[in-house]
């Protein structure tokens, strides 16, 4: 009131101002939430944000932008998202909130707005456009009007809020309406500190990556403060003012126990900082990495390449440490390739910050659809530290009415354990420590509703990828869209492999780098090649130059020659297989045995368990989440880093692909399908891999049996499942320099020859035989096709369309927006080349009910208690793609499920007295040893 007084505001408008509702009374607990109220109530937050939250990088990048008036501006920018509201359009959608309205003098024809959509955000984006256009430059119009018109997920293009799109009627017809909305502008303006709508105009246009962070940050801020548990409404204006919503907003923040991460963090000094973190002497390809995150002058790009079990993953944090000290980063992202490698790297970043001291282990969450099934964060959840975010939808994606009108479901009630805020949907990556997988790091470079908060929570990070080799061409899409936006961002960005094809690298540098180069515009880099293995490759512009450089060091321990020999079998049975590793370990060993496909895995283990009861261990895809568990435990506790006395005599361990990613056992000999080189060496990286290991005399030199594949004097037979897997060419390549290998001694000197395969394999020159000639054409072609059709088929769903970096701002950004795309699971299939699968709990039909797989007694209808809980989840497994739909289609939710937090919304496969389900033509039963198989059924 005393800010309109000073503005000597005519006392209709005042009047008016005191009626204009930004939420109703359904949605603001009880009593209709002045439009005024909301707004201030947002200004609070961010200010507790600003104070409390935003990392010192992004808090200087407003200093910049607003001529060092960054937190006003900060605040400013959150406080008139919602000024869309002061419209007929929005106004209509509450009978008694626009009966009040409609009486202080407003008017509209109600028979108007039915011929037109016209959403609030939008409308707050046109509004600013007339309200701050004779004030401010328009370079700056031009990139704030986007944060106010997209902050419901979806950045409209400038055409959409033309002179001639924008409906007048809805809008506001006549002068009544427009002073009231610039009097709305112009109040909020003086109550957050400016002089006025001119005072505002910023000195500085941010990077388009800078916009979007920006956007995520409003919309953060418009979410906490739509919360009516701790912003009731407030329906007089002469009970609204920034002082009452700053009270507010501190009793949210502290109930809702929001918090940053690191802060300011001072730069760590020049000691071992390995050891200062990790208890253990940084070796020379550590320390390599940590020089280079001391001396970059910008937030770069590092790609450490190392042999497995070199330390990357340690290095990696700890030069995060340097990263983020020295260019003002809160805290880290770190991705990883799989649910099940995720795991294991959210103790090791928990343990991490426990170096730190405070409370910051108890800051990280861990992003991906399992984590429920982790006892670490199933005990931090139950401690209050990390509570569990049950609801799959949530409470803010549906804050307004007129959000109905498009598809959102409005007021969803979410459930929250004690600081879970950060946890709902789509806010993961907003907590200031986060481990997960890479998807989540791949959704911020997707066209997607809302992908602004995804990326404000990588951008003030330094992020870190895992296993980047593992991507796929289809994700490389976006994993190369998403360095882009952080390179624009300046965000430090660490990538760690075992060893990358030249061509990848630099596609990955070129990446980075065109983000940082203004406009945006892809740029072409010589990127070197390492000297040496381990290397890391650095990246970055500086003064608009291009800087990469390379260095390398020698390996903490030396090569060592592992012998190479073709075992020819094909077969879906594996016989071949079963026999020689049967003959490998008849006097004692560890075996591992790596198989491209389940069915294969299936049947070499049954052979083999007959031979060796007790001491053959399968591990596959389609094992319950429980069986998956205690078997991987068992093959850590045995033969990891420190089995010691626990290590067996004998034993076996037959798995698919999952060996390949941290999998840190020591097996004395590897028989492996054949696979592209690259995935090859990682299953290498199994072998011999720990000193002072205990060995069978026979089995002392490390030795891989290469299978899958059937040699001869033309071009070998592959094995079907593989080449489905990994397309032909590839693996006919890799074969070629195997049988060179075998011609030339049949050793490779690991890892010193690493790089050098990987090179060769995924460069162009020569290689296969002249006699494979017309076979490896062939396989080119059809590969090359393939990889052009995956990569176009991604293109549809990145951030940013093709031609679109030279764009300044982010109006159209989601223009052609994809469609269907909303929850996880859906976006899993999106950055996952759309195979997706489904998970399913599997249970027992048992007389007049349901049991758990285990065999505990459910109920009736599956109900399943607390003390049961675990022994059902432990029933979750995956279906292949293929029963994808048939699932969807025909399973349900048990009755019992129903209101349960974990699930009400899971599938259940009920098996039959004689533990068969069926599926459409499908067969499914799950046998304790095997896990899931899957036949056709009698009657297909």
């Amino acid at each position: 009131m005393e800010v309109m007084q000073r503005l000597s505001l005519p006392a209709e408008v005042v009047e008016r101002l005191g009626v204009v509702w930004g939420k109703s009374a359904g949605k603001a607990g009880g009593a209709v939430h002045l439009l005024l109220g909301h707004l201030l109530d947002t200004a609070a937050v961010a200010e507790l944000m600003w104070d409390r939250y935003l990392a010192p990088r992004t808090k200087r990048l407003l200093e910049v932008v607003s001529g060092g008036r960054g937190r006003m501006l900060f605040v400013w920018l959150c406080a008139v998202h919602d000024v869309g509201k002061a419209t007929p359009a929005f106004q209509e959608f509450d009978a008694a909130g626009a009966a009040r309205v409609r009486a202080s003098g407003l008017s509209w024809r109600s028979a108007a707005l039915k011929s037109k959509r016209w959403r609030h955000d939008k409308a707050g984006g046109r509004l600013l456009m007339d309200v701050l256009g004779p004030e401010w430059r328009p370079e700056h119009v031009g990139w704030v009007w986007p944060l106010i018109a997209g902050h419901h997920g979806a950045f409209p293009s400038a055409g959409v809020l033309g002179d001639r799109a924008v409906p007048r009627e809805h809008q506001g017809r006549g002068a009544q309406w427009g002073e009231v909305q610039r009097a709305l502008v112009e109040v909020v303006t003086r109550c957050v500190g400016f002089g006025g709508v001119a005072d505002v105009c910023p000195r500085v246009v941010p990077s388009r990556a800078e916009q979007l962070e920006l956007s995520g940050l409003i919309v953060m801020a418009d979410w906490i403060a739509s919360d009516s548990r701790y912003f009731p409404g407030i329906d007089r204006i002469d009970r609204v003012g920034l002082g009452v919503s700053r009270d507010r907003a501190r009793a949210a923040w502290e109930a809702l126990r929001l918090r940053g991460g690191w802060g300011v963090l001072p730069v760590p000094g020049d000691g071992d900082l390995v050891k200062v973190r990790f208890g253990e002497k940084g070796r020379a390809s550590q320390d390599q990495l940590v020089a280079f995150a001391r001396e970059v002058p910008v937030p770069a790009l590092h790609i450490v390449e190392g042999p497995m079990g070199e330390g990357k993953t340690k290095a990696a944090l700890v030069a995060a440490e340097v990263l983020a000290a020295r260019f003002g980063c809160d805290g880290v992202f770190v991705g990883m390739p799989t649910q099940a490698t995720s795991d294991p790297m959210y103790s090791q970043v928990r343990r991490w910050l426990r170096e730190f001291g405070g409370d910051l282990e108890s800051q990280v969450a861990l992003l991906h659809g399992k984590r429920m099934f982790n006892p670490e964060w199933r005990e931090a959840s139950a401690s209050g530290a990390l509570g569990e975010c049950c609801s799959g939808g949530s409470s803010f994606d549906g804050i307004d009415e007129d959000d109905e009108l498009y598809g959102i479901a409005a007021g969803q009630a979410e459930r929250y354990g004690p600081v879970e805020w950060f946890l709902g949907r789509k806010r993961g990556l907003l907590c200031s420590f986060a481990v997960g997988t890479v998807d989540q790091l791949l959704f911020a470079a997707t066209r997607t509703r809302h992908v602004m908060l995804r990326f404000a929570g990588l951008a003030g990070k330094v992020v870190i990828i895992d296993e980047v080799h593992a991507a796929d061409v289809y994700m490389q899409q976006f994993l190369v869209e998403a360095l882009r936006w952080l390179g624009q961002a300046g965000v430090p960005v660490v990538l760690l492999s075992a060893t990358l094809p030249p061509a990848q690298r630099r596609a990955l540098v070129e990446a980075y780098v065109s983000g940082q180069s203004r406009p945006g515009d892809p740029v072409v880099v010589k990127v070197p090649e390492p000297g040496g293995y381990p290397s890391v490759t650095g990246a970055y512009v500086q003064d608009g130059r291009v800087e990469v450089a390379c260095r390398s060091t020698a390996s903490w321990r030396e090569s060592y020659p592992v012998a190479l020999e073709w075992l020819p079998d094909v077969s879906d049975g594996g016989g071949a297989v079963a026999e020689r590793t049967a003959r490998e370990v008849a006097g004692g060993g560890v075996a591992l045995v790596v198989l491209n496909t389940v069915d294969r895995a299936q049947g070499v283990f049954q052979a083999l368990d007959e031979r060796f009861p007790g001491e053959v261990h399968l591990l596959h895809g389609r094992l319950c989440t429980a069986h998956r568990a205690d078997r991987t435990a068992v093959c850590l506790e045995r033969l990891g880093p420190a089995a010691g006395a626990a290590r067996p005599g004998r034993m076996i361990v037959v798995a698919t692909q999952l060996a390949e990613q941290s999998f840190d056992i020591d097996a004395d000999v590897l028989l492996t399908d054949l696979a592209p080189i690259d995935l090859l060496l990682q299953r290498i990286g199994r072998l011999h891999r720990h000193e002072g290991t205990a060995r069978p005399a026979v089995l002392a030199m490390p030795r891989v049996v290469v299978t899958g594949v059937a040699p001869g004097e033309g071009v070998p037979a592959l094995h079907g499942g593989s080449e489905a897997v990994y397309g032909r060419f590839r693996l006919l390549r890799t074969a070629a320099v195997i049988e060179r290998t075998l011609a030339e001694g049949g050793t490779w000197s690991i890892p010193s020859q690493v790089p050098g395969l990987v090179a060769e394999v995924y460069g162009d020159g020569v290689v296969c035989p002249s006699s494979w000639g017309e076979a490896e054409e062939q396989a080119r072609v059809k590969w090359e096709a393939s990889e052009r059709d995956r990569a176009a088929a991604a293109e549809a769903f990145l951030l940013a369309a093709r031609g679109e970096w030279s764009r300044p701002t982010l109006s159209g950004l989601h223009y052609g927006q994809t469609a269907g795309v909303g929850d996880e699971k859906d976006l899993e299939a999106v950055v996952r080349d759309g195979k997706r699968s489904v998970e399913v709990v599997i249970v027992r039909r048992r007389g007049g009910g349901y049991a758990a797989l285990g065999g505990a007694w459910l109920g009736v209808h599956g109900e399943a208690s607390e003390h049961v809980l675990d022994e059902v989840l432990g029933g979750t497994t995956r279906l292949p793609a293929k029963l994808t739909k048939v699932a969807e289609s025909e399973l349900r939710p048990l009755d019992g499920w129903r209101g349960h937090p974990w699930l009400e919304h899971s599938l259940a496969l009920v098996l039959d007295q004689g533990g068969v389900a069926r599926l459409g033509e499908w067969e499914i039963a799950y046998e304790s040893q095997l896990g899931l198989v899957v036949k056709a059924g009698s009657g297909s």
